[in-house]
C-alpha cells in the first residue's frame, strides 16, 4: 500500500503548487477584465484537477504501451517542473515583500505602503510574476517541442590530430554511434533513415559504445535488421553500456538474466559487430597497425557498474603506437584512463545523452548534466589524451530532445 500513499503525497503537493502559482496568475491579471480572468483561471484550474486525476487514478492503469506511458510522464512532470519555476520567482516576490513590510515597521517614522496596487512596489511584483509565468512555459514548451525531435539526427565531423598516428591510418575515417536504445524507439523508419547517414558516410570503422537496449534483448525484435546494414571495411565493433546488462528490471531468477546477456550478444554477432568483452583487436592498414580496445562498462558514479577490466583488456595492445579506447561512460576517463593509462591516445563514450536538454551554441554549451558529469557531450583534452563524448543515437525516459540532439559522430585523424 506504499503506492497509493506515494501518489497521495505527490497530489497534495501538486495542489499546493498550483494554488501558490495561481496567486501569481491573479497578480499578473489584475488588470484584465473579469471575462478574461474567468478564461484564465478556470484553464488554470481545469488542467491542474486533471493533472491531478490523472495522479490519483494511475495507481489503478496498469498501461501496457511503454510510448504512451513515457509521453504522459514526461507531460505532468514537464508541467509542474514549469510551475516550480514559476513559483521560484513568485517566492522572490514575497520574500522582497517581506522584508519590505519588516522594514517599513522597524522605522521610526513609518512610510507608505507602496504595494497596494501601485506604484513602483507593484510593478516589481508583477513584473516577477510575469517573468516566472514566463520562464516555465517557456521551459515546458521546450519539453513538448522536444518531441518532434528525437530522431533528428545531426552528424558532427571532428578531425583529431596525432604525433604518433601511424602513417597509413592518416585520414581514417570513424563513425561514432552510442546509445541506441531500442526499447524506446517507435519510428524504424526514421531510425533507417538514421543509418542511411551512416552509411553515406562511407566510413573505414564504424564504432558503437554501447547501451544498444533499455534493459531486454527483446527490444531490438523491430530494430535488428536495420542495425544490420551497418557495415564498413575495417568492420563494425561495439562495447556493452550500464543498460545492456539487465540491471534494472527484476528477473525470477539469475539464469534468466544472463540468458536475456548472451541473447543481446547473438544478436550482435548475427547483425556483423564484434562486440568487445575487455578484450582488444588489431586493426591494420598500410603494413602498420593499431590497437583498439573495447570493455564493459565502468563507471566512476557510484550507481552504476563497474565490469571493466583494462587489467585484462590493456596489457596485451600496450605494444601498439596507437590505441583507441571504446568505454561507455566519461566517468571511465579521469578516474582511471588518464591516472593508469596514458599512452590510450583516444577514448570514445556516451552515456550522458546531454541529458537530452541544453543549449549548444557555437563556443558554448550548456545541460544540467554537466552538473553530475564534468566531460558530458563534444571534444576534451588533456596533455596527448583524447576523449569524445557522443550524444546518443536514442533516447531513455524522456521521449524527445531540446538542443542537444541526437548524434552520429563522423571522426577523421589526421
Amino acid at each position: 500500500m506504499r503506492e497509493p500513499r506515494f501518489i497521495l503525497i505527490v497530489v497534495v503537493v501538486a495542489l499546493l503548487i498550483d494554488l501558490y502559482v495561481f496567486q501569481g496568475l491573479k497578480t499578473i491579471t489584475q488588470g484584465s477584465s473579469p471575462r478574461w480572468r474567468t478564461v484564465i483561471f478556470s484553464l488554470h484550474w481545469g488542467i491542474a484537477g486533471l493533472a491531478i486525476l490523472t495522479f490519483l487514478v494511475s495507481p489503478y492503469l496498469h498501461l501496457q504501451n511503454r510510448h504512451f506511458t513515457n509521453y504522459l510522464t514526461t507531460i505532468l512532470l514537464g508541467l509542474y517542473i514549469a510551475k516550480l519555476l514559476a513559483a521560484v520567482f513568485l517566492l522572490i516576490d514575497d520574500i522582497r515583500r517581506l522584508i519590505q513590510w519588516g522594514l517599513t515597521r522597524a522605522a521610526t517614522r513609518p512610510t507608505p505602503n507602496t504595494d497596494t496596487g501601485t506604484g513602483a512596489s507593484l510593478s516589481r511584483s508583477v513584473f516577477l510574476s510575469w517573468l516566472g509565468v514566463g520562464v516555465g512555459s517557456s521551459v515546458y514548451g521546450a519539453l513538448l517541442y522536444g518531441f518532434s525531435n528525437k530522431y533528428n539526427y545531426k552528424i558532427k565531423r571532428i578531425k583529431l590530430a596525432f604525433d604518433n598516428l601511424p602513417a597509413s591510418f592518416k585520414g581514417l575515417k570513424i563513425v561514432q554511434i552510442s546509445d541506441i536504445h531500442s526499447g524506446s524507439l517507435a519510428n524504424p523508419a526514421a531510425v533507417n533513415k538514421g543509418v542511411d547517414m551512416v552509411l553515406t558516410e562511407r566510413p573505414d570503422l564504424i564504432l558503437f559504445t554501447g547501451d544498444l537496449v533499455n534493459n531486454t534483448a527483446e527490444e531490438m525484435k523491430d530494430y535488428q535488421h536495420i542495425f544490420s546494414r551497418l557495415e564498413a571495411p575495417m568492420g563494425v565493433y561495439s562495447t556493452l553500456g550500464n543498460h545492456d546488462y539487465g540491471d534494472y528490471i527484476w528477473w525470477e531468477t539469475v539464469e534468466r538474466k544472463k540468458a536475456n546477456l548472451d541473447q543481446l550478444k547473438a544478436i550482435e554477432q548475427a547483425m556483423g559487430w564484434r562486440l568487445l568483452m575487455n578484450e582488444h583487436v588489431v586493426l591494420e592498414r598500410g603494413g602498420s597497425a593499431i590497437a583498439l580496445i573495447g570493455i564493459e562498462n565502468w563507471s566512476a558514479k557510484a550507481r552504476f557498474p563497474k565490469y571493466g577490466r583494462m587489467d585484462l583488456a590493456y596489457p596485451p595492445a600496450q605494444k601498439y603506437p596507437f590505441k583507441i579506447l571504446m568505454s561507455h561512460d566519461p566517468s571511465h576517463w579521469d578516474a582511471e584512463i588518464r591516472p593508469k593509462y596514458p599512452d590510450i591516445d583516444l577514448m570514445l563514450s556516451g552515456h550522458t545523452h546531454g541529458m537530452q536538454f541544453g543549449v549548444e551554441l557555437p563556443g558554448f554549451k550548456w545541460s544540467p548534466v554537466q552538473f553530475i558529469y564534468k566531460q558530458w557531450a563534444g571534444l576534451y583534452e588533456q596533455g596527448k589524451q583524447k576523449l569524445y563524448v557522443n550524444r546518443g543515437y536514442g533516447f531513455i525516459g524522456y521521449p524527445g530532445r531540446f538542443g542537444i540532439l541526437p548524434e552520429i559522430t563522423v571522426i577523421e585523424l589526421t
